[in-house]
């Protein structure tokens, strides 16, 4: 949220010599996150008022003109400009040498230099209001016109920051700091806070007093979704620009000026927070109800949005139907027309989680929806009505009140709270007396009364709406107002007896940096919701998902009971980008408690797992390859971070894999996860198009860290070994696991026989039907001696031998 300073300086006196960094930094620490504070004036420097006292034709071009233009202090420049509408002696914006400007309103800013145009030498440049960041508060009836400043009667050479009254400060307010502050949204309410927070005088609004007895009337049907509803109706109004000072505060803080009827409602919700609106008068039959929609009811917003509406949202209407979306937006057909000359003003209260109901159910949030969210106080009404009364009799002194009625159905009830002093010390850790607390308190419009050790707290009606509901509310405007920067620490003794060694924790975050270091993945980070499409794709079973009431999208209202279709739709983004690159994920994933665990139908998942997750992705590489080197990370993963092995087993297809390469992933007898390749299918459905993709995907909850490390140390070699590669034919079927088990097992081919290490694997034209070719490489050497060729040929022979006895393996000799 946007302020400005001069607008809360409306309702405090700040001094003259306020620090502002000083004040950014109070408003940071005690109330709210500052999180920039703007000099706006700096946007427009190097820029002044120019008054054109000749226009020539350009030599070289149709199109453009020579202007001779007074820039102040008697200097007249000529500048080249296209606009369409210069006249002798208009006043116009004028960005000199060192101006920063947008060309036309768009692209990157540029800095103005002294230039030639078509071969004529130009000053500066005269700019519209686009080009200078102010087309909204002077929009442009047409391409090429220029900003006309003709209605500001300054000199030539003034600065456009003070001609234009743009010398103001504007404050840049974190709206999550003050999402529990529905005092907070508007001038008046941050003026309030600045003032307990420097003990300054707060001026107060003085209220409105109806002076009209009409039979104008306002029913509430549902008194808890809108405990106030004060309607005024009025005649002697029109269509016109507001002042020109209500115009520039409501842009200064992000806001269009629209006109005078407009503005005020906008004007007003800025000051107070409370948000306000005008119906045509003439378009309101009979009177105003305020009641829930009926299944179905057609409303047409005033953004052209037709909604078809339901029973949980909250209407204003007349006698035809709905002219209003409480709290959120008004109708196109009942709201201001060019041809309004009476209003109705409506200033209300509406219950804060029906509006944010509605306007989430339509996608349809606006700034007084976000208002009435955060459960504004009923009482604001009077200083929002006040306000507006007062705008509109200035604005049109011609105007006459012929109807009013404020409907109070349930009154706000002020929040009280008893608090132990003691308690209050305590939890302070420092002593305050009575008199300081009250007096704190008192700033901030609280009631103390104290009688003993209890200390009975009223809260005023703008902190009674949640905000101030329970004892440690009270002691954090104590704190606040006394400074967080005034508490003294105090050092405090503790004395650690042993290590708190968390072994799951340190498990993950060693799988973690295992998989990012050591194999030189990416970690990737994705949201809780999955994108229905890889939801289709991926899962293509929904049983047991869960599904959010209101989804950040439509097509995104399943919260991942998996990893897996997040890492295939980062995958697709990053193959227009990539030919080979491996993700991971490790995060929580969620299931409905009543669903069954895919891994053991006789166990009830809780409602929340962690998982990690893996895709390995390659347009280069043979998938035998991509596979093998996705299985040999999760092979060396126990290894590198301490904790039980994997095992690797067919027993269930996950759905989204290919018919044969897939596995699934087991510790001791407890299957954890799987890995697979992804089907053409699936691939095609989540449009990846080029890539082969490796996914596994394990419960790390199921995890087993060692307790005591296992590993032992042995000695390096002391004499030279030797690899031996023979490469040999086996049955297709017949596994790496059966050919290792053969020459490695409890009964080892060879004394000499350090270790065998798959190599390759080969099917084609030289290799027999139903065979296949695995090249093997042993390690073979001694601790007592370097070994002979002979000696070396002698093992190999051994092992050749146990393979062909044990699993069929003869020589390939081609």
């Amino acid at each position: 949220m946007k302020l400005s300073l001069s607008w809360i300086k409306d309702y405090v006196n700040l001094p003259e010599d306020t620090d502002l960094k000083q004040l950014a930094y109070d408003l940071t620490m005690d109330t709210v996150e500052v999180e920039d504070v703007e000099y706006m004036a700096r946007r427009f420097d190097n820029m002044v008022v120019g008054i054109i006292e000749a226009i020539e034709p350009h030599p070289n071009a149709d199109k453009l003109r020579v202007c001779k233009v007074d820039i102040g202090d008697g200097e007249i420049k000529d500048i080249v400009c296209g606009g369409i509408n210069l006249e002798v002696g208009m006043r116009v914006a004028v960005s000199c040498p060192g101006a920063v400007v947008r060309w036309h309103g768009e692209g990157e800013p540029v800095v103005i230099k002294n230039s030639k145009l078509r071969g004529v030498a130009s000053y500066g440049m005269i700019c519209a209001s686009d080009e200078i960041g102010l087309g909204d508060l002077f929009p442009a009836n047409e391409e090429a016109e220029i900003l006309d400043l003709s209605a500001f009667e300054v000199p030539a050479g003034t600065p456009i920051s003070d001609a234009l009254d743009l010398n103001d400060v504007i404050l840049e307010i974190d709206n999550k700091s003050m999402t529990n502050r529905p005092d907070l949204w508007g001038h008046y309410g941050i003026a309030r806070e600045i003032a307990a927070l420097y003990n300054l005088p707060l001026k107060e609004i003085t209220p409105f007093v109806p002076d009209v007895a009409s039979d104008f009337n306002v029913d509430i049907e549902d008194t808890d979704r809108c405990p106030r509803y004060i309607g005024v109706s009025m005649t002697g109004v029109s269509v016109k620009p507001a002042p020109y000072q209500m115009q520039n505060r409501i842009w200064k803080v992000g806001m269009r000026p629209i006109n005078a009827l407009v503005d005020i409602t906008n004007y007003v919700m800025l000051a107070t927070g409370n948000p306000t609106h005008a119906f045509d008068a003439t378009q309101i039959s009979d009177h105003i109800v305020v009641r829930r929609a009926a299944e179905n009811e057609k409303l047409l917003l005033l953004n052209d949005k037709e909604l078809e509406l339901c029973n949980d949202d909250l209407v204003i209407t007349d006698a035809e139907g709905p002219v209003a979306l409480a709290g959120v937006m008004g109708g196109a057909k009942d709201s201001i027309l060019p041809t309004t000359e009476q209003v109705i003003l409506e200033v209300a209260n509406f219950e804060s989680t029906g509006i944010r109901r509605t306007a989430l159910r339509y996608d349809n949030r606006t700034e007084a929806s976000s208002r009435y969210e955060k459960a504004i106080d009923p009482e604001r009404c009077d200083q929002a009505l006040a306000l507006s009364m007062q705008y509109f009799k200035e604005i049109y002194p011609e105007v006459q009140v012929t109807g009013f009625c404020d409907k109070y159905e349930k009154k706000l009830d002020r929040a009280q709270i008893d608090v132990s002093l003691t308690w209050l010390e305590k939890r302070l850790g420092k002593h305050l007396t009575n008199d300081e607390i009250e007096n704190k308190l008192g700033l901030l419009g609280f009631d103390v009364t104290i009688d003993g050790d209890n200390m009975h707290v009223v809260a005023p009606t703008w902190r009674s709406t949640g905000d101030i509901s329970i004892k440690d509310d009270v002691m954090e405007e104590v704190a606040r107002m006394y400074g967080y920067d005034n508490f003294e620490a105090t050092p405090f003794t503790t004395s650690f007896e042993g290590a708190i060694n968390q072994k799951d924790i340190d498990l993950v975050r060693n799988i973690k940096e295992y998989l990012a270091i050591r194999c030189g993945m990416q970690e990737v980070y994705t949201y809780p919701w999955m994108n229905d499409t890889f939801v289709n794709a991926v899962l293509q079973n929904t049983d047991g998902v869960l599904k959010l009431s209101t989804p950040p999208a439509p097509n995104l209202s399943y919260i991942r009971s998996s990893l897996l279709p997040n890492l295939c739709e980062a995958v697709v983004k990053n193959e227009r980008y990539f030919d080979d690159f491996s993700i991971f994920e490790e995060a929580q994933v969620f299931y409905d408690r009543d669903y069954s665990s895919p891994y053991d139908a006789t166990e009830s998942l809780p409602s929340q797992k962690r998982k990690i997750a893996a895709a390995f992705a390659t347009g280069t590489k043979k998938i035998d390859v991509l596979f093998r080197e996705a299985k040999g990370v999760l092979e060396y993963m126990s290894r590198y971070t301490h904790m039980e092995e994997f095992t690797f087993k067919k027993v269930e297809k996950p759905v989204w894999a290919d018919n044969v390469v897939w596995m699934n992933i087991f510790v001791g007898d407890d299957c954890i996860g799987e890995m697979g390749l992804l089907s053409k299918k699936v691939s095609m459905d989540c449009g990846i198009k080029n890539l082969s993709v490796i996914l596994f995907e394990i419960d790390s909850t199921m995890l087993k860290p060692l307790i005591s490390r296992t590993n032992k140390f042995e000695h390096l070699a002391e004499y030279p070994e030797t690899d031996y590669d023979v490469s040999m034919l086996f049955d297709v079927n017949t596994t790496w696991a059966d050919i290792y088990d053969a020459i490695m097992g409890p009964k080892k081919a060879a004394a000499l026989l350090k270790d065998a290490a798959f190599v390759d694997e080969y099917r084609g034209k030289q290799i027999p039907a139903g065979k296949k070719s695995v090249t093997i490489r042993l390690t073979i050497g001694s601790e007592e001696k370097t070994l002979t060729s002979q000696e070396i040929e002698k093992v190999a022979g051994q092992v050749l031998s146990k393979l062909g006895k044990k699993v069929g393996g003869e020589l390939r000799t081609q």
